[in-house]
């Protein structure tokens, strides 16, 4: 079996994937030697984080480029492993296409998105955009009056999909007391575990009955892959039906939501206001109004990264490797 993987991979997993291979031949090649000798002759792939490092799906360093072109010139290739949660990268596509699995690192970085995504909607709800703003100013300015902002407790959050991320989110907020529904392909409650007694079931909605909880919802959090069912799924009529002063979190596809609908109803104050970790062009135009929006909160589609990733990424991997490779 060959076994095609970056050198740093190889560096680091080489006695680990010789402990799951067993008694059985194989062979680890990597990224940077396929590229210079032309090898083409691999079963399998491991695309980790360094491989990928710090392109984006629309923006290819020409060394992604050329990893990608070894995967797409591999006629014996039958399983890609990638270290992402997503496989809608159009190189994912195409080799799905021509009948090679693709398997994806989903709930490895969960926790740490679930995370990132509390942070963004407390930051929000707690006024820090305005708060840090102000620091810069070195501007005493509390929240006073008409800026105070509301208790969270009580509000209503609508978490759209339903995955380990939207799970451990649902939890969060649950502790927090607010009321919750959730927005998936079919609407039906699986129960959330708690040391002490459950959480409230949070009431399940299909994509069909979105429309209808928008009014009612305080919070909007967008943690679901993309579809064509989810992709522009948040566009200006949906944020019409928000009331004033809603909040947005998305930490799942920037392609889920209408990016210039999302600009017009931040500046109109449709939309009060936005943690946005992922956009429909990645990286960010430095031209994009979001960037000095008062009410938003912009990150580098980062909301997974956590030095405990790679560890957990390589193990399903490995567990991968050994389930396909005796099978």
């Amino acid at each position: 079996m060959k076994i095609l993987l970056s050198h740093l991979a190889h560096q680091n997993l080489s006695q680990d994937i010789a402990r799951v291979m067993s008694s059985r031949p194989f062979e680890c090649v990597s990224f940077e030697n396929a590229m210079a000798t032309g090898r083409r002759d691999f079963d399998v792939a491991f695309v980790s984080r360094d491989v990928t490092s710090l392109s984006t799906k629309h923006e290819l360093a020409p060394s992604l480029r050329a990893c990608y072109q070894v995967l797409e010139e591999s006629p014996n290739l039958r399983w890609v492993h990638i270290h992402s949660a997503g496989a809608d990268r159009e190189i994912y596509v195409r080799l799905k296409a021509k009948g090679v699995q693709v398997a994806t690192s989903s709930g490895a970085n969960a926790e740490v998105v679930a995370q990132t995504a509390l942070a963004g909607l407390l930051a929000l709800s707690r006024k820090f955009p305005q708060l840090v703003h102000a620091m810069h100013e070195k501007k005493w300015a509390p929240l006073l009056g008409s800026q105070l902002p509301p208790d969270l407790t009580g509000q209503t959050a609508l978490l759209v999909g339903w995955g380990p991320i939207a799970q451990r989110v649902s939890q969060f907020l649950s502790m927090l007391g607010l009321r919750l529904k959730v927005v998936r392909q079919q609407a039906h409650v699986a129960a959330l575990a708690k040391s002490e007694g459950t959480f409230p079931q949070p009431e399940m909605l299909t994509f069909e009955t979105l429309d209808s909880a928008l009014p009612s919802t305080d919070w909007i959090v967008l943690m679901c892959p993309l579809t064509e069912t989810t992709r522009g799924l948040i566009n200006a009529r949906r944020l019409n039906l928000l009331p004033l002063g809603a909040g947005l979190v998305n930490v799942s596809r920037g392609e889920v939501v209408v990016e210039k609908d999302l600009i017009e109803a931040l500046q109109n104050g449709n939309l009060g206001s936005a943690y946005l970790d992922v956009f429909e062009h990645e990286p960010l135009s430095q031209k994009s109004p979001l960037w000095s929006l008062p009410n938003v909160i912009v990150t580098p589609h980062s909301a997974g990264f956590s030095a405990g990733n790679e560890e957990r990424v390589s193990q399903m991997f490995l567990d991968n490797l050994a389930s396909w490779a005796f099978e």
